[in-house]
């Protein structure tokens, strides 16, 4: 019965942790950004190519490169430090309010723990 419970629970919080991961990370669809525009939400994808356009401002394109892309991150302010030359190719997760700009997807990160390189 003791080597049971040391079995069930390493499984049961991995089952709950995996639900709750798949749960945030759900694959991006048009439909689906725009039914949630306004709300915060998680998205994952790779990054395909970016836009230095100020010391401020970088634009991250995933999913596709410009102007083909999934969405847009737009990474706002100088407390986001990322290792921009090797980003290309990355996985990247970012949490953010879903918006339209310019009739595109894009979510805007002006703080650290909004982004998670995989």
């Amino acid at each position: 019965m003791l080597d049971m419970k040391k079995f069930l629970i390493p499984v049961l919080l991995l089952t709950l942790f995996a639900g709750k991961a798949s749960a945030q990370t759900k694959a991006f669809t048009m439909a689906g950004f725009k039914n949630n525009l306004g709300k915060t939400g998680t998205l994952c994808d790779t990054v395909f190519s970016l836009k230095t356009v100020s010391d401020t401002l970088t634009l991250l394109n995933m999913g596709g490169v410009y102007p083909h892309q999934k969405y847009t991150i737009a990474v706002k302010g100088n407390k986001i430090k990322l290792d921009l030359p090797n980003i290309k190719g990355k996985s990247l997760c970012v949490t953010g309010v879903f918006e339209m700009f310019k009739g595109q997807p894009e979510i805007v990160a002006d703080k650290p723990e909004q982004l998670t390189v995989n």
